[in-house]
């Protein structure tokens, strides 16, 4: 069984929803997650937030934040996961999980940060974590990569109940 239809299976079982912020993933998490049969019934959507501003404005994420540290952050990868939640509330109900990626995915480093740099953001409930990666590879690798890190991490604390 694939990492996304267990966290589909299991949020389904659990009568929870996701959502789901991207930035150098552009959409491959979501689409992972809406691969799967019934996907429908726990995936509220996905945010492509790739221009830096956008974080801001589609997902609420701190402006003084990112102008002083740039998109590729831990707080940042928090409140991208924090915030697609809220933004993609249901009559006034947010999301249960929150999951965001940041990061880059090549061929350049960007804003001082190397090529596979990576970080998650997961968010559930009032818990907010960050998770770093350094991967390796082309863009295509990078971005692959990032997206079954991101579940199997979703994985992990779903079954666990906590984000390490």
């Amino acid at each position: 069984m694939s990492v996304a239809r267990e966290v589909v299976e299991l949020l389904a079982g659990r009568g929870q929803s996701i959502a789901v912020a991207e930035s150098l993933t552009g959409g491959l998490l979501v689409a992972e997650l809406v691969s799967v049969p019934g996907a429908s019934a726990v995936v509220r959507g996905g945010v492509v937030a790739y221009a830096t501003p956008l974080k801001h404005a589609l997902l609420g994420v701190d402006a003084a934040l990112l102008a002083e540290r740039g998109a590729v952050d831990a707080g940042v990868a928090r409140q991208m996961a924090a915030g697609v939640r809220e933004r993609l509330a249901i009559d006034g109900a947010a999301a249960d999980v929150g999951l965001a990626t940041t990061g880059v995915a090549g061929p350049d480093p960007q804003d001082g940060h190397p090529v596979g740099e990576v970080w998650l953001g997961l968010a559930l409930g009032t818990e907010v974590h960050a998770r770093r990666l350094h991967l390796t590879g082309d863009r295509a690798v990078i971005r692959t990569a990032t997206v079954a890190a991101s579940l199997s991490w979703l994985l992990d604390t779903l079954r666990s109940g906590r984000a390490e």
